[in-house]
């Protein structure tokens, strides 16, 4: 026979022949059609990788044969026909693939069908045999990227694709209820497109794939962030002999035990970890301690029911005959076993589809052998045939999804004390979950898909709320006591002096504040979350509102005080007598604008709950748990322009009242008798509101130290203002019996109704007496004066007889001295004895020095006046 040549072009197909073309194609056609001969042969162009990556073909090209025989002993099945398999060694590669293509397509004969192993073969072959209008049945590609109808329009695969395995393991994630998940995997094309589509599916089922690492050849980056990370539920994509390179850094990172659980595939040989490796430095025992409790899922290729389906064989019988066409060979050793079924499957799809175009090719005219690489209709033909097949082979339900994909169930195993154990199956078809119930884990259950968090509350120690209740409760009795003090001696005069009514608003305020700590210590543990912002509300307005009346009223007692009795004496004695209505309008001021400052705060922005949270801390003992503090906060949106506005207010308030308290404190008043009291309040409540402002902004994370430090500033404040107010006022009345009216107080003796009015006639009194002192001094120099002029006036009168000669001998003399009135005394002083001398002129009004009734009055005592009693 003359030897045929093919050769393609781009514009079309032309047959190139040979001078002994003729004869050639008469040969050939009377070979197919010719009944003397027999059946016309259908020719399926085959790859097997005997050898390479995967030499699935030991086994495949075996039970292909098989299934080849039976097909053709059939006379239900292509009674007409007669399949013949031509098949070459792939080796895996796919550039020897391509050489063997290229055989296939360009000699003869003409091929129907192509069959290629290994994904990388498979995805050469199926995209180029859309060109020649080629069906391509695979019968172990595995690879996602297959599954695109787009780029392989004519492919069928009886191997399902490795996604087959990703429903089964959402299955399981949701089943042991995890919802947090990991992956690691090899960078390769086949296990990046199954991680794709299982990110796709676990997105639709809730659950968060949180780590995703890969690796090249190396995995001990990988896994170190897998265990930083606190990766648990593991889910991992590479090849066995990497699976050994990641195990090995599993042992040596901890990340295995009662917390993990890793997913692995499961065409891995069963004993892949004891196989002694020379890129890794783990022992065996390491390597099956690491491994220990891991599941793996895996295609059923053999059917694990005892049912006879389209080759009346069961799955047992056919390896049997499968053994026995091996010659014996151990399973382990023979490369591809396992999908030896799954080849003897395609094989039957292929017949049977065959089958199925008979009828309506001939209903068109048309033959299976009429079939060449030009001819879409009967290539469109099979396609629909295999497209709808469903039958059962010894791999299974074979039946084909919407891209070409086999539909099959999935193997669960779980390697439990150094061997595997089947646990159950997944029918994807029918979404059944097949559970043997016979798990077993290192713990008492499924580990957590992460670090369980269990939230707890920080509340307010109990102990410590109660005792600081106590204080502020007495507190309140004690503002209680003060306040009716002060209604009931409201008549004294010494009280009345007071403005008893601001000290009632200072009591009244005080017992506000000190309320305010009541609310300031209740928390979630005594309401619910919807009463809390009630319970905010009570905090902000009893303080804000208490410390306007008490500081207030004590803020206005000394800003009048320093207004009145600082000025110069002509301002002064204009505004002398104070109007009280001008206190209670200073406070009411102070009063207005906090309730209008808490109801545009509140109006605006109103106060809610907000938690806060802190690190996780680990309880005691081996326990997969972590706790998260919370500590529940009165908030709003602008709190902290809310607390600064508030702050800056209060703050000038509070230094304000500190100045004025210093400058007044030299004062005496009888309208306010108790401005030093009050400045000495104003001192404390400043210096501790000052320390406990920013003390609290800084603790407000620590409850219960932010709690002390509030409410006991709060009631040592209220202490101190109660004591230094209204105590001295009680001690005053008690000790001096001042209970009952004005009229009391009137009939005391002359002595001053005011401390302040006593301490100044002491004064007065001994500025008297020294004065008295002073003035018999001066009287007794006054007396000897007059005796030394006396004498000189007796001695020149002796020797001057005449008067003109003696006035012109003493002009320094003056007159008045002979006036009698000069001579005398001063009032209240008796006459010297023999004392006949007159009295100088510059001493006629010394007598004013000392008044009548006993009292020298300070402006009498000119100091020019004193100065002449030296000369």
């Amino acid at each position: 026979m003359a030897k045929l040549s093919w050769q393609h072009h781009s514009r079309g197909r032309r047959l190139v022949s040979t001078p002994y073309f003729i004869l050639a194609t008469l040969t050939l056609l009377f070979s197919w059609s010719c009944p003397v001969l027999g059946k016309k042969k259908l020719y399926i162009g085959a790859l097997f990788p005997m050898s390479g990556g995967w030499p699935g073909g030991q086994a495949c090209l075996p039970a292909a044969q098989m299934a080849l025989d039976l097909v053709n002993k059939r006379t239900d099945i292509l009674p007409d026909y007669e399949l013949e398999l031509i098949h070459y060694d792939s080796m895996c590669d796919p550039g020897e693939a391509t050489k063997l293509l290229y055989d296939l397509l360009y000699t003869e004969p003409i091929k129907i069908v192509l069959m290629p192993g290994c994904s990388s073969v498979s995805t050469l072959v199926a995209e180029a045999a859309r060109m020649w209008n080629l069906i391509v049945l695979s019968y172990g590609s595995s690879s996602p990227a297959l599954s695109n109808r787009q780029r392989f329009p004519t492919f069928f695969r009886t191997h399902p694709s490795a996604t087959l395995h990703n429903p089964t393991r959402v299955q399981l994630f949701q089943k042991w209820k995890w919802t947090k998940i990991a992956t690691i995997q090899q960078t390769t094309e086949v296990f990046t497109s199954t991680l794709d589509d299982l990110e796709q599916r676990v997105k639709e089922a809730g659950i968060e794939i949180s780590v995703r690492q890969s690796f090249l050849t190396d995995p001990a980056v990988a896994v170190k962030n897998l265990k930083r990370q606190d990766a648990r539920i593991i889910v991992g994509l590479f090849y066995e002999t990497e699976a050994r390179n990641v195990f090995c850094e599993v042992y040596k990172e901890k990340l295995y035990g009662k917390k993990y659980v890793w997913f692995l595939i499961g065409w891995y040989a069963d004993n892949w970890f004891k196989i002694k490796d020379p890129s890794i430095n783990c022992t065996v025992e390491q390597m099956t301690e690491a491994v220990e409790g891991h599941v793996t899922t895996e295609i059923v290729m053999l059917n694990p029911e005892t049912v006879r389906g389209a080759s009346n064989l069961t799955s047992q019988e056919f390896l049997a005959q499968l053994m026995s066409k091996l010659g014996g060979k151990n399973p382990e050793e023979t490369g591809g076993f396992q999908e030896a079924p799954l080849a003897y499957d395609a094989v039957w799809a292929l017949a049977l589809a065959l089958n199925k175009t008979v009828g309506p090719l001939k209903a068109k005219g048309r033959r299976l052998e009429d079939f060449n690489y030009n001819n879409k209709d009967i290539t469109a033909e099979i396609y629909r045939a295999l497209n709808t097949s469903s039958f059962e082979g010894v791999s299974g339900h074979v039946v084909f999804d919407a891209q070409g994909s086999r539909m099959a169930w999935t193997l669960i195993e779980q390697l439990q004390g150094g061997s595997y154990k089947k646990i159950g199956y997944y029918d994807m078809t029918k979404g059944n979950l097949s559970w043997y119930g016979n798990d077993r884990w290192i713990g008492s259950g499924p580990p957590a898909d992460q670090t369980v968090v269990i939230q707890k509350f920080r509340y307010l120690s109990q102990k410590l709320f109660v005792s600081v209740s106590v204080f502020a409760g007495l507190g309140i009795l004690m503002g209680i006591v003060c306040l009716t003090f002060n209604i009931y001696n409201s008549n004294v005069r010494y009280i009345q002096n007071s403005q008893p009514y601001l000290n009632n608003m200072t009591a009244v305020g005080c017992m506000m504040a000190l309320a305010a700590v009541f609310p300031l210590g209740i928390d979630g543990l005594h309401v619910r979350n919807s009463q809390f912002p009630v319970v905010c509300q009570f905090r902000l307005w009893l303080l804000g509102l208490g410390f306007s009346l008490a500081y207030g009223s004590m803020f206005t007692k000394i800003w009048w005080v320093h207004t009145v009795f600082t000025k110069k004496d002509e301002k002064k004695d204009k505004r002398k007598h104070l109007e009280p209505w001008k206190l209670y309008a200073t406070v009411g001021v102070l009063l207005v604008i906090d309730i209008l400052s808490l109801m545009i705060w509140q109006i605006v922005d109103p106060l809610h709950i907000t938690v806060e949270k802190f690190t996780k801390e680990a309880p005691k003992g081996d326990v997969d748990q972590l706790i998260e503090p919370l500590l529940q906060h009165c908030s709003s949106e602008k709190m902290n322009t809310w607390l600064g506005v508030v702050y800056g207010y209060k703050g000038l308030l509070l230094l304000l009242g500190i100045f004025l308290a210093y400058e007044t404190k030299s004062v005496s008043t009888e309208k306010i008798n108790d401005h030093r009291a009050v400045g000495m309040a104003i001192y404390n409540v400043s210096v501790l509101c000052m320390i406990t402002a920013p003390v609290t902004m800084i603790l407000s994370s620590k409850q219960d130290a932010s709690f002390a430090f509030a409410s006991l500033a709060i009631i040592f404040s209220v202490y101190i203002t109660l004591v230094v107010l209204f105590v001295p006022k009680m001690r005053r009345l008690i000790t001096r019996g001042e209970w009952q009216s004005d009229q009391q107080e009137t009939m005391k003796t002359g002595s001053s109704t005011n401390n302040n009015d006593e301490e100044k006639s002491r004064q007065l009194e001994r500025e008297n007496k020294e004065l008295q002192k002073i003035i018999q001094e001066k009287e007794e120099r006054v007396s000897e004066l007059r005796n030394q002029l006396s004498e000189r006036q007796a001695l020149r009168s002796r020797k001057r007889p005449t008067s003109s000669n003696q006035n012109h001998s003493s002009p320094s003399i003056p007159t008045p001295l002979n006036d009698p009135k000069s001579l005398l005394p001063p009032p209240g002083y008796p006459l010297p004895a023999s004392d006949n001398h007159s009295l100088p002129p510059t001493f006629s009004n010394s007598s004013t020095l000392y008044q009548p009734d006993g009292k020298i009055n300070r402006n009498n005592c000119h100091s020019g006046r004193l100065q002449l009693l030296y000369k």
